[in-house]
């Protein structure tokens, strides 16, 4: 393709994720006041945490009000709050689709090894993301009820819609994104970048260095979910660390078999270099002919 047409290309996948994002957003406008089936609307689960018994003896009820509820101190507020929370989750739930996208325009650019790599990755992520986020769905109650305890009789406790939103998202968004970090270890490790060695020097300082990145990363720095926060990535940490080891093992058994650590610093490697012809063939195999390269077809690609 000429670079008009990969222009072209990109313009055209751009367009069709950013139709799906606002369909996802439409979705989630919807699903913001309405229950679908079992599951309890957007609006439920947002402030679930919030509403939680726990947290009873700590909140503001108004003469004549029932059930839980957020404080709107703005015209807007609502219906900005509203409109982000359900383009969010609608991003979030038809990601796949999106990100289709993006990967059809750029797998053609890749090998087979690539492109398995780069699914497993993105599978993986997409699993350590929600599992972040799900705990710290569980733990922001446990923090806000610390949070909201500081200030004992002295205070009284009605949340802005605005700022609670904006809590349990940034807590959502830094427990998911803080449990990519196994990944990133052993991408790294993959890479030859580190090894099971340094990692398991680098151990102690590495956890310490978990631990204040937790501290620092919770908003609040409430000590339930700082606590959480950082003994969730010592386990995943120490995860990645196993791995790490298990691969540097396979190759320093491959290594050792095909006879690269006998080898003197001043010695040929045992690479093969007898030239093959433009085709791939060897010297003395039947030549196969090289079919002519196939056009593709972008928009059919699967």
């Amino acid at each position: 393709m000429s670079l008009k047409e990969h222009l072209y290309e990109l313009r055209h996948r751009l367009a069709m994720a950013m139709l799906i994002i606002t369909a996802g957003a439409i979705f989630g406008w919807i699903w913001f006041a309405v229950k679908l089936g079992p599951i309890p609307s957007l609006g439920d689960i947002m402030t679930g945490p919030y509403c939680q018994p726990d947290l009873a003896p700590y909140r503001v009820q108004f003469p004549g009000e029932t059930g839980c509820r957020l404080l709107q101190t703005e015209p807007f507020e609502s219906f900005m709050i509203r409109l982000q929370v359900g383009a969010a989750a609608g991003a979030v739930l038809l990601s796949p689709f999106w990100l289709y996208q993006f990967w059809a325009f750029i797998t053609p650019g890749l090998y087979q090894k690539e492109r398995k790599f780069a699914r497993t990755f993105v599978f993986f992520a997409a699993i350590l993301f929600a599992a972040g986020a799900v705990l710290a769905y569980w733990v922001v109650p446990q923090g806000l009820q610390v949070l909201i305890s500081f200030g004992g009789d002295q205070f009284i406790t009605a949340l802005t819609g605005g700022k609670y939103v904006s809590f349990v998202i940034t807590m959502l968004f830094i427990f998911g994104v803080s449990f990519e970090l196994p990944l990133v270890v052993v991408m790294l490790n993959r890479a030859g970048v580190v090894s099971y060695d340094t990692l398991s020097k680098w151990r102690r300082g590495l956890l310490m260095g978990l631990f204040v990145f937790a501290a620092i990363a919770t908003p609040g720095t409430d000590p339930v979910s700082m606590v959480a926060l950082a003994l969730a990535l010592s386990l995943l940490f120490e995860m990645a660390i196993q791995l790490a080891r298990l691969h540097d093992r396979r190759q320093a058994r491959l290594r050792k078999a095909e006879g690269w650590d006998a080898l003197d610093d001043n010695e040929a490697a045992p690479f093969d270099y007898t030239p093959s012809d433009a085709d791939g063939n060897m010297p003395g195999e039947k030549a196969v002919a090289s079919e002519p390269p196939k056009r593709v077809n972008y928009d059919d690609a699967t």
